[in-house]
């Protein structure tokens, strides 16, 4: 059979505290790759307890790509992450280096590798009064995307409030449904052939592992870590900091929540994210799903050994 021309790249995607760090580290090692982040929250600086990310001292020389890019403040888009991996991907091909995007955020990918709807641009104004209406009456962002456009809205769960807000902005300000804009053409990444690879641990030692991991969080000083971004001027209302962990953190710091209480809602929203993002990549096409955590031995080794074939079969 011939080779196709086409540069390989890989992707690691599955929940959050799959392993997907520690798989992406193992076959980084073996094939001379490099990391680029496909998460929504390393991307930004100073969130580093609640981000799980891991430190230099970790990543064994390997580069990373993406990580510490942003200030909390700062706006970052799926088109923007887009354009910014598709620059990482071409400078590793160009050393020789096989790219390992890893991370949760399936937008982001899904912008990377397949290029997003051309749609309008955002309007602050009109963002800023539906999140007020959303926040003064919970639900009311779905129930109107229902109105105008049933088919999204069973896309999008009631309580991603970002995903929503675009979804109704978009149809509000051009007057035709999202999903009308979703068949258009997309600007989908050329020259490379993708090998997905989808983390499958088992549910319930996933959850109890994501509940121990935010204990060790609060423990470990996450709620010192958000005393410090709102001490360097950052506004507690930073997309970053509304996210599970930073925002019972902040709420914490506020007098909202007792420590106890911040703990409960941060374990249990992590675990619905979770069970979102397991949604969202058994959704995805094209990835092959490996049962087990990223660290453990078996589930490493039958990724070397698909990552092994779809190397040959280039």
């Amino acid at each position: 059979m011939a080779k196709t021309s086409a540069a390989p790249l890989i992707a690691i995607v599955g929940p959050t505290g799959s392993g997907k760090s520690d798989l992406a580290l193992r076959l980084a090692r073996e094939f001379r790759g490099e990391i680029v982040n496909c998460d929504s929250l390393q991307v930004y600086r100073h969130l580093d307890i609640g981000t799980a990310k891991a430190p230099p001292s970790e990543r064994r020389g390997i580069p990373h790509h993406l990580f510490d890019i942003l200030d909390p403040d700062q706006v970052f888009t799926a088109g923007e992450y887009a354009r910014r991996a598709r620059a990482a991907l071409s400078e590793i091909t160009a050393r020789q280096g096989l790219p390992i995007v890893a991370g949760g955020a399936g937008l982001y990918l899904r912008a990377l590798l397949d290029g997003l709807f051309p749609g309008p641009g955002r309007d602050a104004a009109l963002r800023a009064g539906l999140a007020g209406r959303e926040a003064r009456r919970p639900g009311a962002l779905h129930r109107l995307l229902s109105r105008f456009d049933p088919q999204a809205a069973r896309k999008i769960h009631p309580a991603d409030v970002q995903k929503l807000i675009r979804a109704v902005e978009v149809c509000l300000l051009t007057r035709r449904p999202v999903s009308s804009w979703f068949a258009g053409e997309r600007e989908r990444l050329e020259g490379y052939r993708a090998l997905k690879l989808g983390l499958n641990p088992p549910r319930q030692a996933l959850y109890e592992r994501l509940d121990a991991r935010c204990q060790r969080m609060f423990e470990g000083g996450l709620v010192e870590e958000v005393s410090r971004i709102l001490a360097r001027g950052f506004p507690a209302a930073s997309k970053p900091l509304q996210s599970h962990g930073y925002r019972q953190a902040v709420q914490l710091l506020d007098g909202e929540l007792n420590l106890k209480e911040a703990l409960y809602e941060a374990q249990r929203n992590t675990r619905r994210y979770a069970k979102r993002q397991w949604s969202w990549f058994r959704r995805e096409p094209g990835v092959v799903f490996i049962d087990g955590f990223g660290e453990q031995p078996q589930a490493q080794a039958q990724a070397l050994n698909l990552l092994r074939d779809f190397l040959a079969a280039g």
